[in-house]
């Protein structure tokens, strides 16, 4: 299964609105949203879910409150859960106005990000 086109296209046409200057990556059968080379969102396929999710990177500041909201999940793939990062159950993107909000808290905490250190490539 491979992640939601149509959703990423929402995504992609909310950055261009927002005047975002983003790149995107296929990863790992989902799709990656970069600003400034540092993780913004992505879309993620749950096989224990069984949908895409909305992988938003909103920093540790929000993470507690917006975990509270049933649409909200710990973004875990190993076992323990990344700090500051959630997936949004498409329930809590349904609409255009709730997936600006998600994106909105991704845009305000880019700056506050680290960035990867990048990959050494292989010779």
């Amino acid at each position: 299964m491979a992640y939601d086109e149509y959703l990423a296209d929402r995504i992609r046409n909310q950055l261009k609105e927002k005047r975002v200057n983003f790149t995107d990556q296929k990863m790992m059968g989902g799709l990656l949203f970069k600003l400034d080379n540092k993780m913004l969102c992505g879309i993620h396929i749950d096989k224990k879910y069984g949908d895409s999710l909305l992988m938003a990177r909103i920093g540790e500041d929000v993470y507690k409150k917006e975990l509270e909201k049933p649409c909200c999940l710990p973004m875990d793939f190993t076992g323990r859960p990344m700090k500051g990062y959630i997936f949004v159950t498409p329930e809590g993107f349904d609409s255009e106005d709730d997936l600006s909000y998600w994106l909105d808290l991704c845009i305000t905490f880019n700056p506050l990000a680290k960035a990867s250190k990048p990959r050494k490539k292989k010779q």
